[in-house]
């Protein structure tokens, strides 16, 4: 008899979480992406959500990332009321959350409205961002932050 394999199922979300996390942002960043592409990144995303939620030790920060990342793909692929519906679940995990992730979450607002000309919303999101990452008191978040906003801006 073929012995069954012990999986260590909280290793694996551990793993996994991560891992779909960071193949999803290769995906994001990879300059000519196929319709494969887009559909594996969004896939991705969802799955590193997924074992996110599984793990023990999921908090909030780590909801508010998954969801402004799933928003963010969403915005990438053209699909406001997707990226809309993403950013305003980050937020909701971001509310009690520093001035980084909060920014990040009105930076998602903001990127989702931008898809739609016309629709209200895009200068109250960005100005409640940009309050938001003046408040933030690492360099390079704040940098980071402050880059994607004025992408938006431009």
């Amino acid at each position: 008899m073929v012995g069954k394999a012990v999986i260590d199922v909280a290793a694996a979300h551990k793993h996994f979480s991560a891992a779909c996390f960071n193949q999803a942002w290769d995906l994001i960043d990879k300059p000519d992406r196929t319709e494969a592409d887009d559909r594996l990144m969004v896939a991705l995303n969802q799955a590193s959500i997924y074992h996110w939620m599984n793990r023990p030790d999921c908090t909030d920060k780590n909801l508010s990332v998954g969801y402004w990342q799933a928003s963010r793909i969403q915005a990438l692929l053209g699909n406001a009321a997707e990226a809309m519906r993403h950013a305003e679940t980050c937020l909701g995990y971001s509310a009690d959350l520093g001035p980084f992730h909060r920014g990040y979450a009105y930076e998602a607002l903001a990127r989702a409205v931008s898809l739609e000309p016309g629709r209200p919303g895009l200068a109250d999101h960005l100005a409640r961002a940009e309050a938001l990452a003046d408040q933030v008191s690492d360099a390079e978040d704040r940098r980071l932050l402050a880059a994607d906003l004025a992408q938006l801006r431009s």
